[in-house]
């Protein structure tokens, strides 16, 4: 057999390949028909070039002449596109506005926020009824089906326009109910803002608190009743800190504000406790002192009741022969009541103490009171029946500043004045008048005068609130 020869003019043509058949001749017709003419295959070679691309695509020709067709696809395809934005704006603004809503209902329980609640729950139903129409469009139409025709492509635009429509139609009654939440919204994040510092300021005051009293512990005092108020704040905050979620923005609120004000409390009274034991101490020497200087000015009413009763009549001392007795009886309960705030003091019991040293000056005070009494009485007396004429005098300036004031401005005093003032200089003449004798009422002068004088001063009063008041 031969060896095998490559083809002239094919270069790499494989060896043992079966040679290829010789090309007719051009001037030999094919079999079976015409040669066919070059004017006609020249003409048609432009459409042969322009079909090219379709006819090796993957054998498909359905493109070849659908032009109408696919614009109705492409504008179908926008239409779609654009109901899915409309769609996700609407969604988008829904998820945001529930959480406006859910921040008013959650701080403001009163009518209007309520009704907002109300509104947006019927925007919901609203939002459900367009997104399911929206949806049943989109599942309706399979817009990549090969064999989809103009007029199916068409009716999908028009139900996919409709639905985008509707979806922004919803999605602006959406913004102006927005518009219309600002106003309790803003009051309700203000509400908000003020939590968290809330709640840390009552923290951080329950913090000091506790290091204040530690800080007392430590200098020795006990302060059993400030702690056990502290531990009693232990189940507010264990409220405070599960946070308004469970119980409310305003619940919270007035938690955090209670146990603010409750640690202030306690803080400050912590801090003042060292002064006040210091001032507790105090307070025990200085009311023991002056319970002894009390019982040794008590030793001298004595005579002083001796002297009263020999150069005055009974009338002028008999009221204080019971000073003695009763101003001794005072110190001696005031000393006991002193023995009880010691006691209180020494376990620590600061409002018994307080409270008892209280009752000691409260005693020592009527005691030292009485024991005056008797040296003022004795005192004034001598002064009065030395000279008689300083007290009447003092007396009768006060009634005549009182006419005076009386007759400003006026031809005829007001008889609502004139009348206690008549009163005042009788009673004076008569309190003078009973003076003569052998055995004055001194005393019963001093206290008449001093009656007169405070009328007459009632009467001033009386005048200057007309003049205020332009009568």
């Amino acid at each position: 057999m031969p060896e095998p020869r490559a083809i002239p003019g094919r270069p790499g043509a494989r060896p043992g390949a079966p040679a290829p058949s010789p090309a007719p001749s051009p001037s030999v017709p094919p079999p079976g028909g015409r040669r066919p003419r070059p004017g006609l295959v020249l003409a048609l070679l432009p459409l042969l070039a322009a079909a090219a691309p379709y006819a090796f695509s993957g054998g498909s020709t359905r493109r070849w002449f659908g032009g109408g067709r696919d614009t109705q696809r492409a504008r179908a395809q926008e239409a779609k596109d654009a109901a899915a934005t409309a769609f996700y704006e609407l969604d988008s603004a829904q998820r945001d506005l529930r959480i406006s809503v859910e921040t008013v209902t959650a701080v403001d329980e009163s009518p209007p926020a309520r009704r907002a609640a109300a509104d947006f729950e019927a925007l919901g139903r609203r939002i459900d009824e367009v997104s399911h129409t929206y949806i049943t469009a989109v599942d309706a139409h399979d817009l990549d089906r090969d064999d989809l025709d103009s007029s199916t492509a068409s009716r999908a635009r028009a139900d996919l326009d409709r639905a985008s429509e509707e979806l922004r139609r919803t999605k602006a009654e959406l913004d102006r109910f927005a518009e219309s939440l600002t106003p309790l919204l803003d009051a309700a994040e203000t509400q908000l803002a003020r939590l968290a510092p809330a709640v840390e300021r009552a923290r951080q005051a329950l913090l000091a608190a506790t290091r204040e009293l530690d800080t007392v512990r430590a200098s020795g005092l006990r302060a059993d009743d400030l702690a056990a108020r502290l531990a009693a704040l232990s189940p507010d905050l264990t409220k405070l800190n599960e946070g308004a979620g469970r119980h409310g923005l305003r619940e919270t609120l007035r938690r955090a504000d209670e146990l603010l004000r409750a640690a202030e409390g306690i803080r400050s009274e912590a801090a003042q406790l060292p002064g006040r034991a210091a001032e507790i101490d105090r307070r025990l020497v200085t009311l023991r002192t002056r319970a002894e200087a009390i019982t040794t000015r008590t030793e001298g009413v004595g005579p002083v009741l001796s002297e009263l009763r020999r150069r005055y009549s009974a009338a002028c001392w008999q009221d204080l022969q019971r000073v003695p007795d009763e101003a001794a009886a005072a110190v001696a309960q005031a000393e006991e009541k002193l023995r009880e705030a010691r006691e209180a003091r020494r376990e620590q019991r600061w409002p018994d103490a307080l409270a008892r040293l209280g009752t000691v000056r409260t005693l020592l005070d009527g005691a030292d009171e009485d024991v005056t009494a008797a040296g003022d009485r004795l005192r004034r007396l001598d002064e009065v029946s030395a000279d008689p004429s300083k007290e009447t005098e003092r007396t009768r300036f006060a009634i005549r500043d009182a006419q005076r004031l009386a007759m400003a401005g006026r031809a005829t005093p007001d008889p609502r004045h004139a009348r206690p003032l008549d009163d005042a200089v009788a009673r004076l003449d008569r309190a003078v008048a009973e003076l003569e004798g052998r055995h004055p009422d001194w005393w019963r002068f001093l206290t008449e005068t001093e009656a007169v004088r405070r009328s007459v001063a009632r009467v001033v009063t009386d005048i200057r609130e007309d003049l205020g008041a332009g009568r």
